[in-house]
């Protein structure tokens, strides 16, 4: 797909996809409960994907969570609990993922789940679920720098489990804002949960049907943050459904943008993104990602584009996500004269020599975040993204939006 820019600021209103991460947690809250409506239920591949295996899991022995690391991770648990039998799958880099920690844990709990091909990753096969007559909770220990998502499965599926859950989670805990997305609904649906310090106590019971509207994505969000503070002076956008209140971690883009020159305003329903001028400094900004680590591809762009150094901490998950992120990072930014390279360990420094984008091809390696984070150098300069189709993950619209908002969008030759 071939990107430009006509000229003149950037102006008007987007439209932004539901939050993926809210949507998945809710179907299967609403699927452990039995009932309730979600209301702006997001049109992402993963989260229609999500709500088809649930549905059609009562009729089939094979179900295929394709590449979607929350389908995959969350299906796990739910399965596990409910008994279902059968065998889950993914796709080639889905079955590079690992998995063990949860199945692990859910072994303990008394799944019955066997690795069909290399050990600690998909695809699994489920047997059962050996439910005792425990009065007390059952305790799991799990690390805590691991993905959220197995700590968010766990907990979502601890109200079915004999005793209910005491989650212990160890050393440094990584996505927090992700767990207390997971325990908020939770709590929406009618579980009873307590913590103290790092011990989570989810307690016994059934949820309760629940009707729930799903908030628009800060995730995407952010890719609209960073066509804002690239554009030409006079650049604004508005942004409808995000809520100041907000559930979801990604709403640091807010604050970290601010460095960047995009002034955010909360409106009655919505957001308004304006452009302002940026201060130089000295020193290089420095910024932790452990709790967003989904905004690390649109800052380190951002970034090297304003030549504006960035040391940024935080990035273990990006190793393990639709592509290795950081050396995907590495070898795109390169061809504009960007730079990303780790300056210490777990340390990374964005920054960029002489950056310009002149029809450069950007590959996206399967992985919806890569073109969205790199769409935005389109206003420095014509862009060819490659595997464009990859945004259905979880935002669908997202080039037509763009096309609404001026680009020049063709097929590549």
């Amino acid at each position: 797909m071939h990107l430009s820019w006509p000229g003149g600021p950037l102006r008007g209103t987007a439209q932004l996809p539901a939050s993926k991460s809210e949507a998945n947690r809710t179907l299967i809250l609403q699927a452990l409960a039995g009932g309730g409506t979600i209301g702006n239920l997001s049109d992402a591949h993963d989260t229609q994907l999500m709500r088809r295996l649930l549905t059609t899991a009562s009729s089939t022995d094979v179900l295929d969570a394709e590449d979607a690391g929350t389908v995959m991770r969350f299906l796990t648990a739910y399965l596990a609990v409910t008994g279902w039998r059968g065998r889950l799958t993914g796709t080639a880099r889905m079955q590079e993922r690992p998995i063990a920690v949860l199945v692990d844990a859910l072994r303990q709990a008394g799944a019955n789940i066997t690795y069909l091909s290399n050990e600690g990753f998909p695809p699994l096969e489920l047997a059962g679920f050996a439910a005792g007559a425990a009065t007390e909770p059952t305790t799991l220990t799990v690390r805590g720098d691991i993905s959220s998502q197995y700590i968010s499965a766990l907990l979502m599926v601890g109200p079915h489990l004999p005793g209910g859950l005491r989650l212990q989670l160890t050393g440094h805990i990584g996505s927090r804002p992700y767990i207390n997305m997971t325990v908020a609904l939770m709590q929406l649906f009618g579980a009873e949960y307590s913590a103290q310090d790092d011990t989570l106590l989810v307690r016994p019971g059934q949820y309760q049907p629940t009707d729930y509207t799903v908030e628009a994505d800060w995730s995407a969000a952010s890719y609209w943050y960073s066509l804002v503070a690239l554009g030409p002076v006079g650049s604004e956008i508005t942004l409808t459904g995000l809520w100041q209140e907000s559930l979801q971690g990604d709403q640091a883009i807010a604050g970290m943008m601010t460095r960047f020159g995009v002034e955010t305003t909360f409106l009655p329903h919505g957001i308004h993104l304006r452009q302002q001028p940026v201060a130089a400094s000295a020193e290089p900004l420095w910024l932790d990602f452990t709790d967003c680590p989904d905004l690390a591809q649109t800052v380190a762009v951002v970034a090297a584009a304003l030549n504006i150094p960035v040391e940024m901490t935080g990035l273990e998950s990006l190793r393990i996500k639709e592509t290795d992120r950081i050396a995907a990072l590495q070898t795109e930014l390169a061809k504009c004269g960007g730079n990303l390279r780790e300056v210490a360990d777990g340390r990374f420094r964005a920054e960029s020599t002489g950056f310009a984008v002149a029809n450069q091809s950007v590959a996206t390696y399967h992985d919806h975040r890569m073109a969205m984070a790199f769409a935005p150098l389109a206003l420095r300069g014509p862009l060819v993204i490659e595997g464009p189709t990859v945004v259905k993950k979880s935002y669908p619209q997202f080039w037509k939006e763009l096309a609404q908002s001026g680009f020049i969008i063709s097929e590549a030759e």
